[in-house]
């Protein structure tokens, strides 16, 4: 890329610039909510949304929570027309929740747009008109004072369409392509359509500040929101918005340090869909608050359910690694990253803890709807024992021994490796119980019987290549005589048997399960696990699998 002498620096940073924005340290309290979806999401789809499917995003938006949301454009197509006369004449505006219509600065527009309305209990009517200089001096080639003009005459004409039906709709504008103008003039402009509805706090105006192209870094255009909302007229009657596109990838931190820097609304879409590369992601800010305590007051508790829909009618997809809502964004594959999880899940039980903190997960993923079982701990050949042994004992039941864990761990690991592919809850389990439990490979256990005299005597009988033998021997335990009866009578040296068990249900019908290890001569330790209704017999089983790895080399 050699071209970089071509491009300048098209934005107009403010002049000593006060910065109040900067000794802020986070976004305190939640904005006015804007969902523009319907609008500038709909506009930006290869397959716009058919007149059913953009009811349905509707009352997904109300659903979630959002009071003022964009419905289109009445006046550019009969399709966006409809959509509006549909939702007002099926009366599917609830009384608390705002429709927002956009129109350009031009007579007849302004009137249809009015007229689309008819019968609306409360509504956002937008006037909108570019002021930047590419614009002024490329599209229109007018003058600074034909641009305000073209504002001021919109803004005239609501005021007395207002007055003429006796609409009492909210008003809003916005200098569009407002990152390319100098922020004096913006404000100039702001301020003189400012003068011609003359907000009161009892009837508030919006000025809506957009990143119609992101042309700056953040910190320049909370400047940017900064002085505006320290120079526009009838400021405490006025709602100060902000309307950020993403061509940087930089939209969320722009509403961000705008909110900072004095906004009080935030227009934007449900993951950030939108011209070029999208709006705002008001899902990302609205749970950026959430994860530092401020209710942001929208609801995304169930968010599988909600990417579905979104899914469905925009035929978009939802990254994996979207934030919060991506099917990826709780998964931890890494065996560091599971280890770290599961002992924060198991200290916040220890420790009944009432925030949430726990290593790797900003946000407790239960809050929007995830399935630990599923969604957090992912097993492949990057896991770690910590994890797989987390997944077996939250999912299963199975408490591994710490030792066995690695074991364990590395035996699923290899299976994914061989694979190449991820393995789920109940494919890690298929590994553990076909590698471990009740294995009778080589040496089947037939039938055990113990008498006491005063040394615990035990008969065992096996089953080896097809044939049936018995096995005695004395111990000082149960466990310990049928260990002996198998390193006398069949030869196989073994020491250091160690076991752990525990119940895996409740009830009358509970099993146990029994972990066994053994040291072999060349000090190789070796792993089997025994499950049973009986205690004795989960143990013995056990003991039986160990060996019979061991002869398999324990693998």
């Amino acid at each position: 890329m050699k071209n970089t002498n071509k491009y300048t620096r098209q934005f107009f940073p403010v002049e000593n610039p006060t910065r109040k924005w900067a000794d802020k340290t986070y976004v305190d309290h939640a904005p006015t909510w804007c969902s523009v979806d319907l609008r500038d999401g709909n506009q930006s789809l290869m397959i716009p949304m058919s007149l059913e499917e953009k009811l349905n995003f509707f009352e997904l938006l109300v659903k979630l929570g959002f009071k003022e949301i964009e419905v289109g454009f009445p006046a550019a197509s009969a399709t966006e027309y409809t959509f509006l006369r549909t939702l007002i004449d099926r009366g599917m505006i609830p009384d608390d929740v705002t429709v927002q219509v956009l129109t350009q600065s031009r007579e007849h527009i302004i009137r249809k747009t009015f007229d689309a309305l008819k019968g609306c209990k409360n509504a956002i009517v937008h006037l909108y008109n570019s002021t930047s200089l590419a614009q002024r001096e490329q599209v229109f080639r007018k003058s600074k004072d034909e641009i305000k003009k073209i504002a001021t005459d919109g803004a005239e004409l609501f005021r007395q369409i207002a007055i003429e039906t006796g609409a009492d709709f909210r008003f809003e504008y916005s200098p569009e392509s407002f990152t390319g103008t100098e922020p004096e003039y913006a404000l100039e402009v702001c301020n003189a359509v400012l003068d011609i509805w003359r907000p009161t706090p009892d009837r508030k105006a919006i000025i809506n500040i957009p990143v119609t192209v992101e042309l700056s870094s953040p910190h320049v255009y909370a400047d940017q929101v900064e002085y505006i909302s320290d120079h526009l007229k009838y400021r405490d009657a006025v709602v100060l918005s902000l309307h950020p596109h993403n061509d940087r990838g930089c939209a969320v931190a722009d509403c961000e340090l705008g909110l900072l820097a004095g906004a009080d609304r935030i227009e934007g879409t449900l993951f950030g869909n939108g011209e070029r590369t999208g709006n705002a992601d008001l899902v990302t800010l609205a749970m950026n608050m959430y994860a530092q305590g401020v209710d942001p007051g929208l609801d995304f508790s169930n968010m599988p359910e909600i990417a579905e829909l979104y899914e469905r009618v925009t035929r978009m997809q939802v990254y994996d690694r979207q934030p919060y809502a991506g099917k990826l964004v709780f998964a931890a594959f890494s065996g560091s990253h599971q280890d770290a999880i599961a002992k924060g899940m198991k200290w916040r039980e220890e420790n009944h803890c009432n925030t949430w903190t726990v290593p790797y997960l900003p946000i407790d993923p239960g809050d929007v709807g995830r399935e630990y079982e599923t969604d957090v701990i992912r097993i492949n050949s990057q896991s770690g024992k910590g994890g797989i042994g987390y997944l077996l004992e939250r999912n299963f039941g199975y408490i591994l021994p710490a030792k066995m864990r690695e074991d364990v761990g590395y035996t699923v690991k290899n299976v994914s490796d061989r694979a190449h592919a991820e393995l789920s809850p109940e494919e890690v389990l298929q590994v553990f119980t076909d590698t471990y439990v009740n294995i009778n490979s080589h040496i089947k256990l037939i039938d055990y019987h113990f008498v006491r005299s005063p040394e615990i005597h035990v008969t065992v009988t096996v089953e080896i290549d097809g044939r049936q033998k018995e096995l005695t021997a004395t111990g000082n335990g149960r466990l310990d005589a049928v260990s002996n009866a198998v390193k006398k009578q069949l030869g196989i040296a073994f020491s250091d048997l160690t076991y752990e068990e525990h119940a895996l249900t409740t009830g009358s019908s509970a099993q146990a399960i029994t972990y066994v290890s053994i040291a072999m001569p060349n000090g190789k330790r070796v792993w089997g696990a025994g499950i049973h209704d009986d205690i004795i017999a989960s143990s013995i089983n056990a003991l039986f699998s160990a060996i019979n790895r061991s002869i398999e080399g324990g693998n």
